[in-house]
């Protein structure tokens, strides 16, 4: 059985790691928990991006070996839950890391604000909350 205290990862290829640390980092808030450029063929330049302490990270490949281009679709969603009003300053932040903010539909427009970062993957930051209990 897996323990539900178990990290997550959620991994993604990116065009160039430079513009999404500045969106994730710079603009939301994350630490760059980890940083590493491909030493030896095939590998892949590696950002690690989240909170210290938090059960989740985002990891981020890119760099000459990267094999998959992103491919974001309108649906491809991190879902941040806030349970707080979304402070305007923050989305500005974002737009000015190299975010653009998109619609997203009536349910997550009602409820949030979705900004695509600099590949196109949408982050959503919602007023609600969310508990998995």
């Amino acid at each position: 059985m897996i323990n539900p205290t178990a990290a997550l990862r959620i991994a993604r290829p990116s065009r160039d790691l430079a513009a999404a640390e500045r969106f994730y980092a710079g603009g939301l808030g994350l630490h760059v928990l980890y940083r590493s450029t491909a030493e030896t063929p095939g590998e892949h330049d590696l950002l690690m991006l989240g909170w210290p302490g938090a059960s989740w990270h985002l990891e981020l490949l890119g760099g000459p070996n990267l094999t998959a281009e992103p491919s974001p679709t309108n649906e491809d969603l991190l879902v941040l839950y806030l349970a707080t009003p979304i402070d305007e300053s923050l989305i500005t932040a974002l737009i000015e890391a190299g975010g653009q903010r998109v619609a997203q539909g009536d349910y997550w427009d009602r409820w949030g604000v979705t900004i695509a970062d600099p590949d196109g993957y949408r982050l959503t930051l919602s007023t609600r909350t969310w508990s998995n209990g």
